[in-house]
């Protein structure tokens, strides 16, 4: 019997995506000292990918309501990183239908950004091409976020994956929006992937959410499959439910170029405060939504209203509607 756990793989990478998909939870108003940290924490612990948020259009979120990592412009990414002269590689999500790609995603040889996420439903395929090829156009390394996997008929999947191959995507990334996925579906999608990319030298990632307290183990179980981009955020931080801990996945890769120390020392500080400000994580009613393989948009309301504990109720109504 082999024991592969107690060894590592070096081409497996981690992205941290706590202030792009934490910022959901909280429209992004992140004080300068926290998203500083969690950079600060993404050096010192070897991680090799930060995303600092969206690059959201001006036109669809009033930048009065939202904060800086909703747009993530120069100035203001600058301001906490500067030239970011270490390993570390930032990221921005563009939105397909909602970022202003053409205008306010510089050239690369303009921008602290060194990765472009393109996240796309798979209707707005047309759309994601072009950005796909726009940013590579500008220099960025590119990758493709595939959004609600989980309610895509197979032949949809694989025509876009036939046509992502075509384009410079780096990395195409397994996103289950809704935390509705078990492990054996992860391991058939990551396969399904992983077959469609054979011999173009592309990347299979990762991102689970926790509506059913699965995010790790789903994150786990791609990576025996052979993914090897993983997304976590600190402290599962993410839209509703959260996501898989990086906590949990730096404690459990073996790449002693990883260190989970600085991690649990920027829990300690930030998110331990941050947590009585915010709320998400696994709840009932996100535990409801991922069980029944719907958008979490009604659990984060029931969480937000008064009667924050009306499960029968909602179960119900989502029933009812399905």
């Amino acid at each position: 019997m082999s024991a592969p756990w107690i060894t590592y793989r070096p081409e497996l990478k981690v992205m941290d995506c706590t202030i792009r998909d934490g910022g959901l939870v909280n429209d992004h108003l992140f004080d300068d000292a926290l998203v500083k940290a969690v950079y600060e924490t993404c050096v010192e612990a070897g991680i090799d990918y930060m995303e600092l948020g969206y690059k959201g259009s001006k036109k669809l979120f009033a930048p009065g309501k939202f904060g800086d990592w909703k747009f993530c412009d120069e100035d203001d990414m600058r301001r906490l990183v500067g030239d970011n002269d270490g390993s570390l590689k930032l990221a921005a999500m563009a939105d397909a239908e909602k970022t202003d790609y053409h205008e306010d995603i510089l050239p690369k040889s303009q921008s602290v950004l060194d990765v472009i996420r393109v996240a796309t439903y798979v209707h707005q395929l047309p759309v994601a091409v072009d950005m796909i090829n726009d940013a590579a156009d500008k220099g960025y390394e590119v990758t493709c976020n595939l959004m609600a996997i989980s309610i895509v008929q197979d032949a949809e999947i694989d025509q876009a994956l036939e046509i992502l191959r075509e384009t410079p995507v780096s990395t195409i990334v397994v996103v289950d929006s809704f935390g509705s996925l078990y492990q054996e579906q992860v391991q058939r999608l990551v396969k399904k992937y992983r077959e469609a990319l054979e011999g173009t030298g592309k990347e299979v990632g990762i991102h689970a959410h926790n509506n059913q307290q699965l995010a790790f183990a789903n994150t786990i179980e791609s990576i025996i499959h052979g993914a090897n981009r993983v997304d976590a955020t600190m402290a599962g931080m993410g839209r509703g439910a959260g996501n898989c801990p990086m906590e949990l996945l730096i404690g459990f890769l073996r790449n002693p170029a990883y260190r989970v120390r600085p991690v649990y020392q920027v829990l300690q500080d930030y998110f331990v405060d941050l947590r009585n400000k915010c709320d998400w994580g696994p709840m009932v009613p996100y535990n409801i939504t991922g069980q029944l393989n719907q958008h979490p948009r009604s659990a984060i309301a029931t969480v937000s209203s008064d009667d924050r504990h009306a499960y029968v109720e909602l179960y119900d109504k989502l029933v009812a509607d399905l």
